[in-house]
């Protein structure tokens, strides 16, 4: 008996130093015990007619937003990132849209050349102006394709593509380039592309496209991967064993940026000579963080995940509100900065989900000072004054 109880008492011990070392922390990340606050979300006004659109980038020169957007019907059924894999439910007609702050003006782009008989299913996507003609834009979109004929989703996953469009600026067309697929795009998450119109780095967000393994990463496995492709040269990997890996972006000094939506970090990756990425630096917030994007000013703005189960909720039923949050990162120019604080952390925007629901992106115009955000499966996109 004796035995038996120094048995228990340690097994309790064991169990509860487990919670304080790593499950507590996840769930203060995940937000458990987080209590939301109402902060920028008073001159806020929706646009309803624009739903489920998951990425959003700004044109600076003209203030136009381009979002790339679905059905909140058809995220429920079929999102890859959170094992949706009824492709049955798939929308694939999703499209990409313009909306100008200005006029209110929404313009849903036409399709030309693209002949993929398995249509659109977007989640991430960059606009990028071409380095040889300013009025002409790149724009890279990750396809999350339904399998092949035979082959059942829910066993192989998404066949998931990248495709390379063109389009001038203020037309209502996007003319197909390029359909961009290989091994190594396993589970594309977010694109950023360059001006070449040819090369691009994206993030996989998990290891595996489906299997009980994929679904321990929330633990922290290191199974996230950043990939590299050019056209003419294929794919390969840029940097792998990373966690988390949601939204990347870029500066204009070629430094990539790479969210973790588990651990709540921002990556800061340096690109070498043979396009490989090598991490030089990490912004530890207090939450999971979403896509990211960089304004006018070098500034980051990051989506982040406010609750996590209740996102969830949200992901699996539209109708049911999650609140959503923007975070502001800068250099730290402050007093606190020498004492090792690199980087300054301003939560700018919070939401029960009234006003932004579950927003996975969001966007500053540092120029006009305006807030776009938008989801997954948001009800619309939340344009603020910032």
């Amino acid at each position: 008996m004796a035995r038996l109880t120094s048995a228990l008492v340690l097994l309790i011990a064991v169990a509860g130093g487990l919670y304080q070392l790593y499950v507590k922390p996840l769930l203060v990340k995940l937000g458990h015990w987080r209590v939301i606050e109402a902060i920028g979300n008073t001159q806020c006004k929706t646009v309803p007619e624009l739903q489920a659109c998951e990425k959003l980038v700004l044109h600076q020169p003209t203030g136009l937003l381009y979002l790339a957007c679905s059905t909140p019907e058809s995220r429920v059924a079929w999102t890859p990132c959170l094992s949706r894999l009824n492709a049955s439910g798939a929308s694939n007609n999703d499209y990409v849209s313009t909306y100008d702050p200005s006029s209110s003006r929404i313009t849903r782009l036409k399709i030309k050349n693209f002949t993929g008989n398995r249509g659109l299913s977007l989640h991430g996507m960059d606009v990028v102006p071409s380095s040889s003609n300013p009025s002409e834009l790149f724009v890279y979109l990750v396809n999350h394709r339904a399998p092949l004929a035979g082959q059942p989703a829910h066993l192989v996953g998404a066949d998931s593509s990248i495709e390379v469009f063109k389009a001038i600026i203020g037309s209502d067309t996007l003319v197909h380039i390029k359909t961009v697929e290989d091994e190594v795009i396993l589970t594309p998450n977010d694109v950023v592309g360059y001006p070449d119109g040819q090369s691009f780095y994206f993030t996989n967000d998990h290891g595996e496209k489906v299997g009980l393994l994929r679904e321990l990463d929330i633990l922290g496995r290191a199974t996230t991967s950043v990939g590299y492709c050019h056209v003419e040269t294929g794919c390969k990997y840029a940097i792998r064993h990373m966690r988390g890996n949601n939204g990347i972006t870029r500066a204009q000094n070629d430094t990539l940026y790479v969210t973790d939506v588990i651990n709540g970090a921002v990556s800061i990756l340096e690109r070498q000579r043979d396009d490989t990425l090598v991490i030089v630096d990490a912004i530890k917030t207090d939450r999971g963080l979403d896509n990211i994007s960089i304004d006018s000013a070098g500034v980051l703005w990051a989506a982040g995940v406010v609750k996590v189960l209740t996102l969830m909720k949200h992901f699996a039923n539209p109708s049911i509100s999650a609140p959503s949050s923007a975070l502001r990162i800068s250099l730290n120019t402050g007093p606190s900065s020498f004492y090792g604080e690199k980087y300054k952390i301003e939560k700018v925007f919070e939401d029960d989900g009234n006003i932004a629901s579950g927003s996975t992106s969001v966007v500053h115009d540092a120029e006009r000072g305006r807030l776009f955000l938008h989801g997954l499966s948001a009800p619309h996109l939340t344009v603020c004054k910032a």
